[in-house]
């Protein structure tokens, strides 16, 4: 099978790949990114944009110019891609006062977390090809040395022993050809049968075409994966017939078909129908496109990130992307440009012909009462298998929910999520579970323990010092007696309407809700994040939960978007209502009973920082007595600096 040597660079040597299919053909048709019947049978249209690629340029143009005239906004537009920008932020702030906020030092200083995973300075998003190599995980993300806002992207890259304590590495690719000039974008790693890698990306030429590039270790011995080669064919895929230039982006990870060939799906629209393009190669330098597709959903809008892998119906372990079977599902996710929201979908994959079928049509990928990932701040996820401890791991790019003009003040903008282990709820069998990695547990510092019985209209202070980094644990029960009442009263009506997002926030009493905890407040409650569980009364008077987050008086900031994140979370028979709260700083990430429905908020407080941090157990519900068992975990900081010799036991030179 492919081995990475079959993806050097072509030369004088005989290619230890090459069959009559490969080596037989010229350096330009080895670029053609279909056969030469499909372009016969399409249209000149793809030879005449392969011809402009790479005749005119020569295979090289001059490096982006990062101090040009041009700005930001200008350049993302034209580069296709959409980004943060002031004006979006104040026609959705809640709070327009006029000025914007007078931010300062000591309130931006806080802002930074103490244990996600963000560079040093400026803009991040997306996380390209995560991988487990030689002892080490690796950690890609698209990174603008340059500023704090998006633009100039290269590939940053950190090694983790752990998936959470971090070091910094040189940066692993730069836009320096004419294929990659306007940016190194979102790509993914995949393992040959070798053990050797391969990594697929995205890059903006010099003409803002989007096409898809091979890369690969220099030297596949160095543990941390320092410097990667481009492939001197590139591009490997420009987009076909019918495909907008820059409607063509983020490569998969690579699975075996049932004949031996590898398959990857890459995002794009047509008109407004979201798609998802099918390759097939076996060097992954010549492609063979499906004229089906994946799948495809009307009126979404363009797939970005799409993530394509399989998951066990019967256990909780993680699978290679190669795996299929009668006892597996198939995860789709596309990342939707329109909404900024990452919807998956469960359905069946035929490999005979490359498609994919939803299991509920009415919950297909990009339909806005879809499942997602995280109901919150949350974008742009990848996942990869984790060969080393048999576990799926989810990263996802959480953005700011602030101003532009703040990021800027404060030097950086943007964090990963905590890595999530994601799998098939096997209770349920119709939605994802994700949990933090179990290594952020080693943060924990001295636990305390609570149980408190809460009556209705009741704050509760809860007493663990400075609450700034936490990890808390809780179960929740109805009194019996309260839920037999209101189920008993036909006055109360069934509430099929309630939404996390439109009814109104925490503030908002009902008979069985909400309650839950406030997070990053200050001791008079004036900023506060509210996470909690809010009970309706549904159809056939059965419970009805929804998992809420309420950040509308997080901050007494204007210029920062404040909105209510939540949905509905199943809950069985017999099962406790719980939840658990990551804190840290100016970010909060939820999970709903056990990881059914995840949210992750970004909150900017200006008086519930520091040591004025405090944590309030609160019920506000009308009716309903709750218990709350629950542990609180003081957090330490994770170790994220600059890798050095010592780090690998290597005595200093100096």
């Amino acid at each position: 099978m492919a081995s990475s040597e079959s993806l050097l660079p072509v030369s004088s040597q005989q290619d230890p790949l090459s069959d009559s299919r490969c080596d037989s053909i010229p350096e330009s048709r080895r670029r053609r990114p279909i056969k030469v019947h499909l372009a016969i049978y399409s249209g000149f249209l793809l030879i005449a944009l392969y011809v402009t690629l790479i005749i005119t340029h020569g295979g090289s143009a001059p490096k982006n110019d990062v101090n040009d005239d041009t700005t930001v906004e200008s350049r993302a537009r034209l580069a296709g891609v959409s980004e943060k920008s002031n004006d979006h932020i104040w026609n959705l702030s809640n709070d327009l006062k006029g000025e914007a906020f007078a931010w300062n030092n000591t309130v931006l200083s806080w802002q930074r977390t103490a244990f996600h995973f963000q560079p040093e300075k400026n803009w991040m998003n997306a996380c390209p090809g995560p991988l487990f190599y030689k002892g080490w995980y690796h950690f890609f993300y698209q990174y603008n040395p340059n500023a704090a806002v998006w633009g100039d992207i290269v590939w940053g890259h950190a090694v983790s022993k752990d998936l959470i304590h971090w070091l910094y590495l040189p940066f692993a690719m730069v836009p320096d050809q004419w294929y990659d000039a306007n940016g190194v974008w979102t790509g993914s790693a995949t393992f040959l049968d070798d053990g050797s890698i391969v990594m697929l990306y995205t890059g903006s030429t010099d003409k803002f075409v989007q096409v898809q590039n091979l890369a690969y270790p220099e030297d596949p011995k160095d543990p941390l994966l320092l410097k990667w080669t481009k492939f001197s064919g590139n591009p490997v895929l420009v987009p076909p017939p019918g495909i907008g230039a820059k409607d063509f982006r983020d490569p998969t990870t690579a699975w075996k078909t049932s004949d031996g060939k590898w398959r990857i799906t890459i995002g794009s629209k047509i008109n407004r129908t979201g798609i998802s393009l099918i390759y097939d190669t076996t060097d992954f330098k010549t492609y063979e496109k499906h004229e089906t597709l994946l799948h495809q959903v009307p009126n979404t809008g363009m797939w970005e990130c799409v993530d394509f892998y399989p998951v066990s119906k019967t256990k909780d372990k993680g699978l290679d992307t190669s795996v299929n079977g009668l006892d597996v599902k198939h995860i789709i996710k596309a990342s939707m440009d329109d909404t900024r929201i990452d919807h998956y979908a469960i359905g069946t994959y035929y490999d005979s012909n490359a498609t994919w079928v939803p299991d509920n049509p009415s919950i297909d990928v990009g339909i806005s009462t879809g499942l997602r990932y995280d109901y919150g701040k949350f974008y742009a996820s990848k996942t990869f298998y984790d060969q080393h401890k048999g576990r799926r791991i989810l990263w996802g790019w959480i953005g700011e929910s602030d101003s532009e003009a703040a990021d800027v003040q404060k030097g950086w903008s943007s964090v990963q999520g905590i890595p999530r282990t994601v799998a098939l709820d096997t209770k349920t069998g119709k939605n994802l579970v994700q949990w933090p990695v179990k290594e952020i547990e080693s943060l924990r510092l001295g636990r305390k323990k609570f149980h408190m019985k809460v009556e209705p209209g009741t704050v509760v202070p809860v007493d663990v010092g400075p609450a700034a980094q936490l990890d808390i644990e809780a179960e929740f029960k109805i009194k019996k007696d309260d839920l037999e009442v209101v189920f008993g009263d036909d006055s109360v009506e069934d509430d099929k309407e309630f939404s996390c997002e439109t009814s109104g926030g925490a503030t908002v009493r009902g008979a069985l809700g909400p309650f839950g905890f406030s997070v990053l407040a200050d001791q008079s409650l004036s900023e506060q994040t509210q996470v909690y569980f809010y009970v309706t009364k549904g159809k056939d008077s059965k419970l009805k939960t929804f998992f809420c987050t309420d950040t509308s008086r997080s901050t007494m900031a204007n210029d920062v978007v404040k909105p209510v994140y939540g949905s509905f979370v199943p809950v069985l028979k017999g099962e406790k209502l719980t939840m658990r709260i990551l804190v840290d700083h100016s970010i909060i990430e939820g999970f709903g009973q056990g990881g059914r429905t995840c949210i992750t908020s970004r909150v900017y407080p200006t008086k519930a920082i520091y040591g004025a941090t405090r944590l309030f157990l609160f019920n506000n519900a009308i009716d309903a007595t709750i218990t709350a068992s629950f542990k609180v975990w003081q957090m330490n900081s994770a170790f994220i600096h600059p890798f050095s010799a010592n780090d690998l036991g290597v005595p200093s030179s100096t």
